[in-house]
């Protein structure tokens, strides 16, 4: 399964959402720590281990960039 995550870069931090999951939003002060809190959450919906979660780049743009997110649930 493939999930999209959007890390916008705001004044005063990132907010990192998953749109397919209700209410998966995160903030943090840099992009690493709101990709690492994310996926903790994404983990927590998805009932999965974080560990088997896997993080690629998609694109950037200037204000926001796009993630994968990829994962076997039935693993």
């Amino acid at each position: 399964m493939i999930l999209d995550i959007i890390v916008t870069k705001t004044n005063d931090g990132y907010i990192a959402e998953i749109p397919s999951l209700f209410n998966s939003e995160s903030w943090a002060h840099d992009e690493e720590a709101v990709l690492s809190k994310i996926l903790e959450l994404a983990a927590f919906y998805l009932k999965t281990d974080i560990k088997k979660l896997k993080l690629d780049k998609a694109r950037k743009a200037k204000d926001h960039s796009v993630y994968k997110l990829v994962f076997n649930k039935s693993v």
